[in-house]
């Protein structure tokens, strides 16, 4: 499974399409920490697969969304739920560092709700 490539036309589109969990890459081509993490991505995206949206983002190519978001320093792996913001790590971490934040929020959605 290819992870997503989306744009300032169709970001909120996207987004708004699933209400669940969904991991947003925010890089540039010419970023060294960018190409590290987006194998891991990718593999992730693969395990997560029907539990989870990836989509990436070029900012160099997308700035309106990326200053939206305030996207200062890539690589930034923003998480959404519901279509809202609901944090982002920056930086290139390793795999089970990312599963550790996506696992968490899993958690959250499954909880049950008062």
């Amino acid at each position: 499974m290819a992870i997503a490539e989306w744009n300032d036309g169709t970001f909120d589109r996207e987004l708004a399409a699933d209400p669940g969990l969904t991991v947003v890459d925010f890089w540039a081509p010419w970023c060294g920490p960018c190409r590290i993490v987006a194998p891991v991505l990718e593999e992730l995206a693969q395990e997560y697969s029907g539990k989870v949206r990836f989509a990436k983002v070029n900012v160099d190519h997308n700035p309106e969304i990326a200053g939206r978001y305030g996207i200062r320093s890539i690589p930034t792996i923003g998480f959404f739920v519901g279509g809202q913001p609901a944090g982002a790590v920056v930086g290139a971490y390793p795999k089970a560092a990312f599963k550790q934040v996506i696992d968490r929020f899993l958690a959250k959605e499954e909880a049950p709700q008062a």
